[in-house]
């Protein structure tokens, strides 16, 4: 198997052979409350979305939602699994992708920072700032761990405020309500406001 999570071919790979610890095959409950928070049409983007079991949710409950995904196979996934709501998802690479004038209200973190090797997390912070528009959040799952060894790469509380507190605020954090065990006991459910 490749080797660098940075890479399509990487994550290709794994969804081909179906080896994808990370997909919950539901939707997790902490997303569900968060979102009766939410007016009807929010803008929300998923970035990474794998096989889009949030998206399909989010769409079907009113939601403008936008799911991106660099690899080619779980693109395919994920448009499967979407049925009437597939043009939902697009083949792009987050860093890249072009998403208009108009920023996101929310952009939703399941899996995806911690599946970047860290030499990316500095272009990761500062693209979600540029994505999520001023008093919009970026809202999910962080995952607390000593793993140098990803993916997943975990993060820790200072870490992550290093990271994130040139345009955000932290008005969430409690330990995630359900986690899979490749995140078992390191998964937090936060949500952080951009500034304006």
């Amino acid at each position: 198997m490749a080797q660098d999570s940075s890479r399509p071919d990487f994550w290709d790979t794994r969804y081909r052979d179906r080896v994808m610890p990370w997909d919950t095959g539901h939707v997790p409950p902490d997303l569900r409350v968060f979102l009766k928070t939410l007016s009807l049409g929010t803008r929300i983007l998923v970035p990474g979305c794998g096989s889009a079991h949030e998206v399909y949710y989010l769409a079907q409950n009113g939601f403008d939602v936008t799911a991106i995904d660099f690899s080619v196979e779980a693109v395919e996934i994920a448009q499967r699994n979407l049925g009437c709501f597939a043009d939902r998802v697009r083949l792009a690479d987050f860093f890249s992708f072009d998403y208009g004038n108009s920023p996101f209200d929310v952009l939703y973190e399941r899996a995806f920072l911690c599946a970047l090797p860290r030499k990316m997390w500095g272009d990761y912070a500062r693209r979600t700032a540029d994505l999520v528009r001023h008093e919009g959040c970026l809202a999910g799952f962080f995952f607390y761990a000593d793993t140098p060894r990803g993916p997943p790469y975990g993060t820790n509380p200072e870490e992550l405020h290093a990271l994130l507190n040139a345009d955000f605020d932290l008005l969430e954090d409690r330990p995630a309500s359900e986690s899979l065990p490749v995140f078992a006991g390191g998964e937090r459910w936060q949500v952080w406001k951009r500034r304006a």
